[in-house]
């Protein structure tokens, strides 16, 4: 007797969804033949709270966007807004953001890594993350004072110079965390387990990548060479020589090793900004009055393309604010990367993602 096909609801409250949202998957005994993301849940109405908060007031709210990587959207509201108005920013101030933006990739690639580990696991990987992901909130509370909303970014620069023990403080930690990658590299990859949890599981064909509109690491894997800071460089990027991670496979794995070898490439990055960082102020001038006009800034995320949008009216206080989402775009492509496969990949495949859903649910 043939089984009917059923829907199963994965969510809101799933351990594997790292968020409030809804999984629903269709499925013809254990493969999943259809899925449909339903998110909702979590939504606050940021656009909206933006129009009635002055510019600067706007700073702290873009922290909660994604607070495991708030340094990011505090990073491209406070870009939009200098584009919006030719606000410049001295170029010391953008290799101090520089070396925060990257200092937050790591964090975020950590948390997810952690994540991720559990979702297969792995929870003596979720230990080690979690451990090394202390020392660069530990940097990041020398820069700011805090360890998950900074609002350290400011309308033409950042809040306030590193402290003078931060470079040595940053390149201690840099180096002590690379020769730590290498034991992920062995604790990780030489699993079995992980392996064929991972390798030719949520395969996603590079047409189908961009014809959904997925950026970031889920896109690199799938082989396309897209990665803002190379194609479309912004703030100091220009100035810094660092390769892009792709992978070819176009699965798990190639997700899996486009953010660990993002990671080292971060390393890289921080290294040359702390050597070549110029002497000089870290916030430029920022008009009191704001006239009429529109801009946008799009940065590269640790999840993908961020992008905000801004139209202003005159007053000290947007008109208009739209927010683009790189995981709101990844998680509706559910349906095309996990057709075919097993509930049992859903937590690999979906984790593979890196969700986040408070910048989704915006």
């Amino acid at each position: 007797m043939a089984m009917a096909e059923m829907w199963i609801n994965m969510g809101p409250q799933h351990p594997f969804t790292h968020g409030l949202w809804t999984l629903k998957v269709k499925v013809d005994g254990e493969t999943i033949v259809d899925a449909e993301p339903i998110i909702g849940y979590l939504h606050r109405g940021f656009e909206k709270l933006c129009e009635n908060r002055n510019y600067p007031q706007i700073i702290p709210i873009c922290d909660r966007l994604c607070y495991v990587a708030s340094m990011s959207w505090d990073h491209v509201y406070v870009s939009a807004v200098e584009n919006t108005f030719d606000i410049k920013v001295p170029p010391r101030g953008e290799y101090i953001r520089v070396i925060a933006l990257e200092i937050q990739r790591i964090a975020s690639h950590l948390i997810w890594l952690a994540s991720f580990m559990t979702d297969i696991g792995n929870l003596t990987a979720f230990l080690y993350a979690m451990r090394e992901r202390e020392m660069f909130i530990d940097l990041l509370q020398a820069l700011c004072g805090a360890r998950m909303t900074y609002n350290y970014p400011r309308i033409g620069g950042v809040s306030q110079d590193m402290p003078k023990s931060f470079p040595q403080q940053c390149l201690k930690t840099v180096d002590f965390f690379e020769k730590r990658l290498k034991e992920y590299d062995y604790l990780i990859e030489e699993s079995e387990v992980f392996r064929i949890r991972s390798q030719g599981v949520g395969y996603l064909r590079p047409s189908d990548a961009i014809n959904l509109g997925i950026t970031g690491p889920a896109l690199r894997g799938s082989g396309v060479p897209v990665d803002l800071r190379k194609t479309d460089p912004y703030s100091a990027y220009p100035d810094f020589d660092f390769e892009m991670a792709v992978e070819k496979d176009c699965d798990v794995y190639a997700r899996y090793r486009v953010r660990m070898n993002e990671m080292h490439e971060s390393c890289n990055i921080i290294r040359q900004a702390l050597k070549k960082i110029p002497p000089g102020p870290v916030l430029g001038k920022a008009p009191r009055h704001f006239p009429r006009g529109e801009g946008y800034a799009r940065t590269e995320d640790p999840r993908g393309e961020a992008f905000f949008y801004i139209q202003a009216d005159g007053t000290d206080r947007p008109y208009r604010v739209k927010i683009r989402s790189p995981i709101f775009v990844t998680v509706s492509a559910a349906p095309a990367i996990l057709r075919g496969y097993k509930v049992a990949d859903v937590p690999s495949i979906m984790g593979s993602l890196d969700m986040c859903l408070g910048e989704s649910d915006r």
